[in-house]
């Protein structure tokens, strides 16, 4: 097995996008699968555990059986699988803007397309999280227009003040995010990922749509920096 290898190079609407597997000797023989859009590093399987844990945390605050969830942004697809672990889920649907993503885990480059490609209760949406997130009149489900959900688990930019795209600025705000509300169920849940300890401004914002919301700082080790390190997951009702 090479140290490093290029699996997959693509142009995308918002520059080029590559997947990379490496291995660094001093972690062992371990594969590391490695996103980028252009130089920025946007995923390392080193580092999941929040990614994970906007699932478990997510799902843990949802009621009743025969969940239906939406996660937004599949990346390598450690949210996904984790909420698949929760046997309550009847539906999971994955939205990506990316088809690039998409094709990564339908053709299985990457080692979790495997799971999700053979558990039936996922389905990959081509898609715009953020524009289907503010259009409840039609939804996140092109085969049920506004279907409503039990979960929607958002991991797609940095933070809500660093965004992958300058355009995913303006979802973060009231009106957007009650447009976004409106397709949960009574007592539903929404959770987000950030990289950032939690941000009073953000907080204050989700509590202008929603009744209630929880901060979780989610540790985790890095061999890279020999410390612990934080991310945040927001969970909202």
């Amino acid at each position: 097995m090479p140290l490093f290898q290029e699996l997959d190079t693509q142009d995308s609407p918002i520059g080029e996008i590559s997947l990379r597997r490496r291995r660094i000797p001093v972690l062992g023989e371990r594969d590391i699968y490695e996103v980028k859009l252009g130089d920025e590093f946007l995923m390392s399987s080193m580092f999941v555990a929040a990614e994970e844990a906007l699932s478990s945390l997510g799902l843990a605050a949802a009621q009743g059986d025969k969940l239906d969830v939406v996660v937004g942004g599949l990346g390598l697809g450690y949210t996904a699988v984790e909420a698949l672990k929760d046997q309550r889920v009847n539906e999971l649907l994955v939205v990506d803007f990316l088809q690039a993503v998409i094709g990564w885990h339908q053709n299985e480059l990457v080692p979790l397309g495997k799971v999700l490609n053979a558990d039936p209760r996922n389905r990959y949406i081509h898609g715009s999280f953020f524009d289907l997130a503010v259009d409840p009149a039609s939804g996140f489900d092109p085969d049920q227009k506004a279907r409503r959900f039990d979960a929607i688990l958002l991991d797609i930019d940095h933070s809500p003040t660093e965004f992958l795209h300058e355009g995913n600025a303006e979802f973060y705000t009231t009106e957007n995010l009650t447009l976004m509300a409106q397709q949960l169920k009574a007592n539903g849940v929404f959770a987000m990922w950030s990289q950032n300890p939690p941000e009073p401004a953000f907080e204050e914002l989700l509590e202008s749509a929603f009744a209630k919301v929880d901060s979780h700082l989610v540790s985790f080790y890095n061999p890279f920096q020999n410390n612990e390190a934080t991310n945040t997951v927001y969970v909202c009702q």
